[in-house]
């Protein structure tokens, strides 16, 4: 028995990193791995991270059908966590998991891309984290994220930096043709599912009237439907629009109730795993509004 304790204390004296491995990054092999908190931050990381050698980039939460807002993590998410050395979030209380993440793992570098941009209240009286749905703060974000890895990759700057002016350029673009093409629907007062649009409304002159959900998965009293049915029929409102993450049911029983037809609005937390998938859901969030609002 002596024998075997005396194996025992020596084996923990010479391999300590062996009982240290929940609490540190995975030992460097060469590579810089990335991970992101959710869809929108990984395809603004699949842009600035294109080509940098070394450097790969991961998806915490792929699979998941929407917003992060009250995402559990999985023994699954903490390993990919427990190997990552930079954690993109979006931040301004999206990721309600970040804190857990930083206490057990506090090595890991976390960045925030929400930092700076004004925040709009809602009528919770918490700050509404859904900052991408708005182009404007889409770039804010590319252009915190490429700041962010060239500062803890130096080796790699130029590159993050000319790949983050790159797709600023396209999201530019893109913020001027809808801004240009939307100009005409200004003051239009819309109906949404939750409450993922008010930055994209400030940001092209939409009027929000009522939301059918407050929180995704929620489900609406015939009381709080009542009150939506009454806002959209007294301020004549344009449309109802549902997302195309989500049952359009409560949507459906508004539209019955006002005569309001229901359009499909996306606020880009799901798609395809290319880097412009985000600028084409814009561009169909645009031909939408526009069918819906003219």
């Amino acid at each position: 028995m002596k024998r075997i304790l005396s194996v025992l204390i020596l084996f923990v004296l010479l391999c300590p990193q062996v009982w240290a491995t929940e609490e540190m990054p995975a030992a460097e092999t060469g590579r810089l791995r990335v991970l992101t908190s959710f869809y929108p931050v990984y395809i603004m990381a699949l842009n600035v991270i294109k080509d940098v050698p070394g450097v790969s980039v991961e998806n915490l939460t792929s699979g998941v059908t929407g917003c992060a807002h009250d995402y559990s993590l999985t023994v699954g998410d903490m390993k990919k966590i427990s190997s990552s050395h930079i954690f993109i979030t979006s931040g301004a209380g999206m990721e309600s998991f970040t804190d857990k993440v930083a206490g057990r793992y506090p090595g890991l570098k976390i960045v925030a891309l929400a930092e700076g941009i004004t925040l709009i209240r809602t009528e919770a009286g918490r700050d509404n984290p859904h900052v991408w749905v708005s182009v404007s703060n889409a770039i804010t974000e590319v252009d915190n994220l490429a700041n962010a890895m060239a500062s803890l990759d130096p080796a790699h700057a130029l590159q993050y930096r000319k790949n983050g002016d790159d797709y600023i350029s396209k999201l530019e673009a893109l913020r001027l043709k809808m801004s240009l093409e939307l100009a005409g629907y200004a003051g239009s007062k819309i109906v949404t599912f939750h409450e993922a649009f008010p930055y994209f409304a400030r940001e092209f002159g939409l009027e929000i009237v009522g939301a059918v959900a407050r929180e995704p998965g929620s489900v609406s009293s015939p009381k709080e439907l009542a009150a939506v049915v009454e806002m959209a029929k007294r301020s004549s409102a344009k449309a109802i629009f549902s997302e195309p993450q989500y049952p359009a049911t409560e949507a459906q029983i508004i539209s019955r109730e006002t005569g309001i037809k229901v359009y499909l609005l996306d606020p880009a937390v799901t798609g395809p795993n290319e880097p412009d998938a985000y600028i084409r859901i814009m561009e169909n969030n645009l031909k939408t509004l526009k069918e819906a609002l003219q």
